[in-house]
């Protein structure tokens, strides 16, 4: 998941053709699936921390970290967008409407998520992913109930996220088994390493 750039007031992705270092990489297409929550009352809670579990915000988060977290969740997934960004752009958006949750496990980093504010009011799970090594633990399942029950603690009207093809293939199951709803669909085309 993930991008931020405004296209028709929604969040997206860059395609491969805004950034010039994936030009001469191969190109796919791929399918974004926006969903969202217009009621807490939609969430179907699942999941548990389990022993050695921690959820907890991360407060003024470090710029290098959050890149570490951004990088290490998304490698597999092919986020690429925030790769090219400098020191600054990443404190200035740290600075911005966002907090960041951090997933630990035994005390090691295990997954994260992202909720940022928009000026309509709504709250994007902007980011959300587990590191590869805690992928299948159910860890997934308990991260997202959280991450829903925390952004419909700020008060908005909605919560909503985007994913695509390229995300693990139990994301959108998983944002569907927790009462997401789809709203739409667009295609397009990203490079590929």
């Amino acid at each position: 998941m993930g991008g931020e750039d405004l296209h028709n007031g929604t969040p997206r992705i860059r395609e491969a053709a805004e950034l010039p270092y994936l030009s001469l990489m191969p190109t796919i297409d791929v399918v974004r699936t926006y969903l969202e929550m217009t009621s807490p009352a939609d969430l179907r809670a699942k999941g548990q921390a389990g022993p050695g579990v921690r959820l907890e915000p991360v407060t003024d988060c470090p710029w290098h970290f959050y890149r570490y977290l951004y990088v290490e969740v998304g490698r597999q997934y092919h986020w690429h967008d925030r790769l090219a960004w400098t020191e600054e752009q990443f404190r200035e958006h740290l600075a911005g409407p966002s907090t960041i949750w951090l997933l630990s496990v035994e005390g090691a980093p295990a997954g994260y998520f992202e909720l940022r504010r928009h000026e309509d009011g709504s709250i994007e799970i902007a980011y959300f992913g587990l590191m590869p090594e805690f992928v299948g633990r159910g860890l997934g399942k308990y991260l997202l109930t959280r991450a829903v029950e925390e952004a419909w603690r700020l008060g908005p009207p909605r919560v909503w996220l985007h994913t695509c093809t390229l995300d693990h293939p139990g994301a959108l199951p998983n944002y569907l088994k927790r009462g997401f709803r789809k709203v739409r669909e667009e295609t397009y085309q990203t490079a590929v390493t």
